[in-house]
């Protein structure tokens, strides 16, 4: 499960106890070996190309691919006068990539000299995401943020009556549901287009990505005196675990009443999003 996130054992709502007090979870760092040959790009140029990845977990963000200095391409790198301090991880030198005319801005950083508390960060280099244009893990696109190796998606066939309503009007009414549950995240119940008032959605501009499941895009939900902006989604072309779901609606159920078998579902408290950014 995520270890840092949502209701992983240290993430920000635990779904579960321990036997004993942990001592921190705010601040709370873990380094390890990532098993998967990392590649990014930039205007067609291999800015790194790592087999000795290393993957770091900070308590409340995504991790972070961080690359030893040999599997960078230090040529493409240009010394920055920027930098920042992590209260966790210490003070981060940055750098710039320039290829040709193509510059991102203050893209790398690096921990020289980490906090004695700290992992072992020196000597490892990490990139902003959307600095890069293509992200590979072995020879498949990455999207969004490094993949976390302990979070994970299913996407399972239900036969359960589901219902959705707002405003208390029904807007949503399937027995062919599929049930995609994710590591951190409460149940996503996604319906088929059939099953969902056409009347009700509004289409929307927003679109959200996911390291797990690909590109979103939304809709408004209008029903009774309610107009709820951006509180349905739909995957048009999954990542391939997502592929059940393609072109089924899902609904926020922290903003919508769900009824499974006719039973009302209690509301998650946080209200988590599809989409997820990178953190350094």
């Amino acid at each position: 499960m995520s270890l840092m996130i949502g209701s992983g054992p240290h993430g920000t709502q635990p779904g579960g106890e321990f036997n004993f007090e942990l001592p921190r979870r705010r601040g709370a760092l873990y380094f390890e070996d990532s098993l998967r040959r990392i590649r990014a790009t930039l205007a067609g140029e291999t800015v790194v190309d790592s087999r000795n990845t290393k993957l770091l977990h900070e308590h409340g963000h995504v991790p972070v691919y961080y690359f030893p200095e040999a599997d960078v391409r230090m040529d493409l790198l240009e010394r920055s006068d920027h930098a920042t301090r992590c209260p966790y991880k210490g003070d981060a030198s940055h750098w710039s990539i320039r290829v040709g005319d193509r510059v991102a801005e203050n893209a790398v950083w690096s921990y020289p000299d980490p906090l004695d508390e700290a992992p072992p960060l020196a000597g490892y280099f990490a990139i902003y995401w959307n600095a890069i244009d293509e992200w590979l893990e072995e020879d498949e696109p990455a999207v969004v943020h490094a993949r976390d190796p302990y979070t994970r998606i299913d996407v399972l066939d239900t036969s359960r009556h589901v219902e959705v309503l707002v405003a208390g009007e029904v807007v949503a009414n399937t027995r062919r549901a599929r049930v995609l549950l994710e590591t951190g995240l409460p149940p996503r119940w996604y319906i088929p287009r059939e099953d969902v008032s056409e009347e009700a959605l509004v289409e929307s501009d927003t679109e959200s990505g996911c390291a797990y499941k690909g590109f979103a895009s939304y809709w408004s939900v209008r029903a009774g005196d309610a107009d709820e902006k951006d509180i349905a989604w739909c995957y048009r072309d999954p990542l391939r675990d997502a592929e059940p779901v393609k072109d089924h609606v899902a609904f926020l159920n922290e903003a919508v009443d769900i009824r499974l078998d006719g039973e009302g579902q209690e509301r998650p408290v946080t209200k988590f999003t599809p989409g997820r950014k990178p953190h350094g």
